[in-house]
């Protein structure tokens, strides 16, 4: 399996979320990006799974889970056979 991302850790600092990825240190707003997260209390927040490829972090006490590349703003394009190509004709 490939490892998408690296987490080295996650901490929580009273509103704030914090994460080591990929060498970098992130912190975010808890109440910008999980209303569950900002609501839930320390043994919630702390009972977390970090995907083997790295790809996101889910919290079994809340059912919530958050994408890496999106909290990071990471956006991928489709791959090339998911994309429909349509062709339009002009009325004559």
């Amino acid at each position: 399996m490939e490892k998408i991302h690296d987490v080295e850790y996650i901490r929580f600092s009273h509103d704030s979320f914090i994460l080591k990825v990929d060498g970098q240190e992130y912190r975010f707003l808890l109440s910008e990006i999980s209303k569950k997260l900002s609501n839930a209390s320390e043994v919630e927040r702390n009972h977390y799974r970090i995907m083997a490829s790295g790809y996101g972090i889910h919290w079994p006490l809340l059912d919530e889970d958050l994408s890496i590349d999106g909290l990071l703003g990471i956006i991928h394009a489709p791959p090339v056979h998911l994309t429909k190509r349509v062709r339009y004709s002009q009325a004559a």
